[in-house]
């Protein structure tokens, strides 16, 4: 079995998309990306901007050559988009696929109604209507019931985690559950993975509570206790708060706690976390976004040496 990784916070992008490759499967999850759309009344820095043109091609470049293709739920991080805005993922873009590839997509169940448009809208783009994937799967991916995206009140809807088994190990992509959902951790649990990819709890919104985070941790921990990898990344990398909060675990845990760039052996790029010194650091010209947004800037001049090579290993990792 073989993971990588291609975005995520701790890569540059709100994404949390990867390709596995198992039992000659090759399987793209969660195939769409943003890039925070405003951070602390800016857009997303010019750097940040050419790291998720990057992602977006490298996704493009991977739809075609997946077997297998898994949409936990309908975010605009998470799904190519109808109506995206210029750093998300345009559905137009995907091309046709063939009939060889299967297509795992979350149900309507607990979808709210934005989320329940852009499961038609992929659905009249494909020209295929995706059935619900929950509690389904083969002897290679099979997939949780719909589990809660975060907790309750925040109203965000439910989420489908994905199980990967292969004669090497087994891995679960388990989206958006920010770690806040024991249900979700035990369901995970039970799977009793080698690998897992999860999303922290999102520590930038300040909305949650004591007894919150103490369940968050608790949850981390003990899922560390039972696999080899805790990937974990998402909302908890939006800021530098939540960087911190991960160090500290992986420092209590039994097993390896750590971020997808680590894992996938990279330089860590905090940019939404860190937008307000990219701002400092390398200033950006007025209407620069709205001259982007309609092709007539580009993010050459914002790069250097160091962040073109990180470039140049999402196109090709």
């Amino acid at each position: 079995m073989q993971i990588a990784v291609i975005g995520t916070e701790s890569l540059g992008v709100r994404a949390l998309c990867c390709v596995v490759q198992a039992a000659g499967r090759r399987i793209l999850i969660d195939p769409g990306v943003a890039l925070g759309y405003m951070r602390n009344g800016r857009l997303p820095h010019p750097r940040q901007v050419a790291v998720g043109a990057a992602v977006r091609e490298r996704i493009l470049a991977e739809v075609p050559r997946a077997t297998d293709i898994v949409i936990s739920h309908y975010h605009g991080d998470h799904v190519p988009l109808k109506d995206a805005n210029p750093f998300q993922l345009p559905l137009a873009r995907v091309p046709p696929l063939p009939d060889r590839i299967r297509l795992w997509c979350k149900g309507e169940e607990g979808l709210s109604p934005l989320s329940l448009g852009r499961r038609e809208d992929l659905a009249a783009h494909l020209g295929r209507e995706p059935a619900p994937a929950e509690e389904t799967g083969d002897d290679v991916l099979c997939f949780s019931r719909p589990v809660l995206h975060g907790t309750p009140a925040s109203h965000t809807g439910t989420v489908m985690m994905t199980c990967i088994r292969d004669g090497a190990g087994t891995f679960v992509h388990a989206s958006d559950i920010q770690m806040l959902n024991r249900e979700a951790v035990d369901i995970i649990l039970g799977w009793q993975p080698d690998t897992v990819l999860a999303a922290g709890p999102p520590l930038y919104l300040r909305r949650l509570c004591a007894d919150e985070l103490a369940a968050a941790r608790e949850n981390v921990l003990a899922l560390a206790a039972s696999v080899s990898t805790l990937i974990l990344d998402h909302h908890l990398l939006r800021s530098r708060e939540g960087w911190r909060w991960l160090k500290e675990l992986d420092t209590e845990a039994e097993g390896r706690v750590c971020p997808a760039a680590e894992y996938m052996g990279r330089t860590p790029l905090l940019m939404e976390a860190d937008r307000r010194e990219l701002y400092e650091r390398y200033p950006v010209p007025p209407r620069w976004h709205d001259d982007y947004a309609r092709g007539m800037a580009e993010t050459a001049a914002f790069l250097d040496g160091e962040l073109e090579r990180e470039i140049e290993l999402i196109r090709r990792d």
